[in-house]
């Protein structure tokens, strides 16, 4: 395995298809790269053990579309997901990702829902005047206009 004492700030991280596809920013822990910040201003980190060698550029074992798919964005990495290679959340992770977004998408309509059967409630603020009155309960006070 690798050591990360071999890697620096500043060193290009070049994919198995030999093109660099982020820039190092520092060892975060013992076997944790984390990356400079995207063209989002969102770091990412990729765990040490894709790393195949270092020679002043820090060269992993993917294609550079696979590591943006697979990287993360906080350090916390999931050794057992690591080691098959794949993501770094666990399913237990992902599913409460979903379940949270679902519940987020599912409150919203919930709200635009309430809204609308609120608005529906909302009594008519229209007066209905007799023909030929201008609708002003308090016809002393209508102004007339043309």
């Amino acid at each position: 395995m690798m050591s990360g004492n071999q890697i620096f700030p500043d060193a290009p991280v070049v994919c198995s298809e030999n093109g660099q596809f982020a820039t190092v920013d520092h060892m975060e822990g013992s076997n944790v790269i984390k990356l400079k910040k995207d063209k989002h201003g969102q770091h990412h980190y990729i765990p040490l053990s894709w790393v195949t060698r270092v020679d002043g550029e820090v060269h992993i074992d993917r294609p550079g579309n696979q590591a943006m798919r697979e990287w993360t964005s906080s350090p916390s990495i999931d050794p057992a997901s690591d080691a098959r290679g794949g993501t770094h959340k666990s399913k237990r992770q992902i599913t409460e990702d979903r379940t949270s977004n679902e519940g987020r998408k599912n409150a919203s309509s919930t709200d635009l829902k309430d809204r609308k059967t609120s608005k529906e409630q909302e009594p008519s603020l229209r007066n209905s005047g007799s023909p030929g009155h201008s609708g002003n309960k308090n016809p002393g006070n209508s102004i007339e206009t043309l």
